[in-house]
């Protein structure tokens, strides 16, 4: 039986989830990109390196702080799920945001924690970044900056 679209390409049939030029007129879409300093872009992607890092082996601590961290920038949680390896202890993680996500990777054995916050819209990743250091108590941090979705 043949697909009725082929990989990489685009369906012209209807879809629930698209709106119709008669719904967008009634019912205008809010656009989450944003612009900042005259440049517009669809979020912020921090990622962040956490040394010398403590409590990074439980999974409901863990995600207690990210929580709390996703809160303060402004994100809406919609669900997450934490992974508990062992023997070392390390934890994978992530929580799924109306606005993207957070996830962690953590290295208790070597005191390390590899987490990315990707918010989009009105969100500051920024705002997250106490809670971290008051969950994880890091020695040292680690962050680069990357705009998702540049559009000039």
């Amino acid at each position: 039986m043949e697909a009725l679209v082929q990989p990489g390409m685009v369906s012209d049939l209807p879809s629930d989830t698209r709106n119709t030029d008669e719904d967008r007129s009634a019912h205008p879409e809010k656009d989450y990109f944003i612009a900042r300093n005259g440049v517009r872009y669809a979020g912020t992607h921090l990622i962040i390196d956490l040394w010398g890092a403590t409590n990074l082996d439980d999974p409901d601590h863990i995600d207690s702080v990210l929580r709390e961290a996703a809160l303060a920038t402004g994100a809406t949680i919609l669900h997450g799920h934490f992974h508990h390896f062992s023997p070392n202890g390390g934890v994978s993680g992530v929580l799924v945001l109306a606005e993207s996500h957070v996830s962690i990777h953590s290295w208790p054995e070597r005191d390390y924690a590899a987490l990315d916050i990707f918010v989009c819209g009105d969100c500051d990743p920024y705002k997250a970044l106490p809670a971290l250091k008051r969950g994880f108590l890091p020695e040292r941090v680690q962050l680069s900056e990357h705009k998702r979705g540049l559009i000039g």
